[in-house]
């Protein structure tokens, strides 16, 4: 992968407040995004009308729940089923919403977990729902049947995120608690993995086998569902800030993994988006090149081909108001990955 051109790099605006999470549609061709404003925007990703907007859902003042379709708090994270139909968005307000992605009509509320919503992903190939929570819960829900099917626990602090891909299994990050957590869902056990310092604030898939965390000690960790430390681990993957004697490494916000690959990208405040290489048998973890964006990367998705990648940006933390970035806009941007010339295509 080649270091994109800064003056490729696509801007799209439309959400007044930070943008807390992101998805691509399947096939490549839609992006939704949601922020704190509770606004959920579907844009067209493509290179014609990039950014053009396709259906907006406002978000509505606390109190107005009654009245309102959408959210009336922070959206926090949101999922979108593998066939394309349905999108799924979670709020601090313990509520999830589920949404026909083509028209994004509203179809159903699910009720249930006791504090915020911060973790969603659909199981590839099928409907059934994965959610994650501040309550340290992780619920299972069948969409097409409007169903809840069930609650597992285990976490000791706030659930940060949460992936799945075609197994019946869903991955987790923990929080202050120090896990990543594996659930096997039909054998209502799970595996618990120990690696990071500070909280895992970040987590994903890269395949069935691995997966990537991020934690706000600044490191990045790369796990084999074998083992129960990391196979690789990234101090400071971002550098730290403040003055001598003081510095802080810069909080990882979020991971993302181009699937059944090695490229991963990780986010932070430091002004960049950051692509690794995972090295043989994801054993190492070694920086590419670094991508200009100012302020909090609160979400980073590749696309199914690996040909572009998203970022959500915002001025906060997704999870908090720590600083604000007053120079950074609330945007997304999407940014062209070339491959180097003479390379087979991959996917």
């Amino acid at each position: 992968v080649q270091p994109p051109d800064p003056a490729s790099i696509r801007v799209l605006r439309g959400h007044q407040l930070p943008i807390t999470c992101l998805v691509i549609s399947p096939d490549d061709k839609f992006i939704f995004s949601a922020a704190k404003d509770g606004f959920i925007i579907k844009c067209k990703s493509g290179e014609v009308e990039s950014g053009k907007r396709l259906c907006v859902v406002p978000g509505g003042k606390k109190g107005t729940e009654e009245q309102q379709v959408g959210h009336t708090a922070h959206i926090l994270c949101m999922a979108v089923s593998s066939d394309g139909k349905y999108l799924a968005t979670g709020d601090r307000n313990k509520l999830i919403m589920i949404w026909e992605a083509a028209t994004c009509k509203h179809l159903y509320k699910f009720t249930g977990h006791r504090d915020a919503v911060s973790g969603l992903s659909f199981q590839k190939g099928t409907h059934q729902l994965y959610s994650a929570s501040h309550d340290r819960s992780v619920k299972v829900w069948n969409v097409a049947e409007n169903a809840y099917i069930e609650t597992l626990f285990g976490h000791q602090d706030v659930i940060t995120g949460l992936d799945s891909l075609s197994r019946e299994c869903c991955v987790t990050s923990g929080g202050r608690d120090g896990t990543v957590r594996v659930w096997k869902i039909p054998e209502e056990s799970q595996l618990v993995f120990y690696g990071h310092q500070g909280s895992i604030d970040c987590i994903q898939l890269i395949n069935e086998e691995h997966m990537v965390s991020g934690a706000d000690d600044g490191s990045v960790a790369l796990w084999g569902l074998t083992k129960k430390k990391p196979l690789a681990l990234a101090r400071q993957a971002h550098g730290t800030h403040g003055s001598q004697g003081l510095q802080q490494p810069y909080w990882i916000s979020a991971v993302a993994a181009l699937h059944n690959s090695d490229l991963v990208a990780t986010g932070s405040h430091s002004a960049s988006v950051r692509l690794w290489k995972c090295g043989e048998g994801f054993r190492k973890l070694e920086p590419l090149f670094d991508i200009p964006l100012v302020g909090f990367v609160n979400s980073l998705k590749f696309s199914a081909a690996g040909d572009f990648l998203v970022a959500g940006l915002g001025q906060e933390h997704r999870l908090g108001r720590w600083w604000r970035i007053k120079e950074a806009k609330n945007s997304i941007c999407i940014i062209p990955l070339k491959q180097r010339a003479g390379t087979a295509d991959s996917s």
